[in-house]
């Protein structure tokens, strides 16, 4: 059976930090690409970063980058994402999913459209003021 269980969520200060794990099981880690998405109360849900399991190829949404960074550890199966600065508007549902990589989709365009094969729970990410 595929498993994605995300773990590391809790309630932080803004500006502090917090790291999400995915640990993976019941796929080749090597063909797909494990992303991280959000969704806040009331709001859609949003891609944050993804991964490509092969090689650590990645992207992240704008409103992320310089402060959150998504990185894979092979042997383990895990998908990391260390989120520094945090702010309150980070406050979300984060959860992570799998596609199987298809070249022909970039890593943006993946967030964007949020066609997972795969989905865990999520972990509660609340960011105070």
């Amino acid at each position: 059976d595929v498993q994605l269980q995300a773990s590391g969520g809790g309630v932080v200060q803004a500006g502090g930090s917090l790291r999400l794990s995915c640990v993976t099981s019941g796929f080749n880690f090597d063909d797909y690409v494990v992303a991280w998405f959000r969704q806040a109360p009331g709001k859609e849900r949003e891609g944050v970063a993804c991964i490509r399991g092969n090689d650590g190829i990645y992207s992240n949404v704008d409103s992320v980058e310089g402060r959150f960074t998504i990185s894979s550890d092979k042997p383990q199966r895990t998908v990391s994402l260390q989120m520094n600065s945090l702010k309150p508007e980070d406050t979300a549902v984060y959860l992570c999913g799998a596609v199987r990589w298809n070249p022909a989709v970039s890593l943006n365009m993946l967030l964007l459209l949020q066609g997972m094969d795969y989905w865990g729970k999520g972990t509660l990410v609340t960011v105070s003021s």
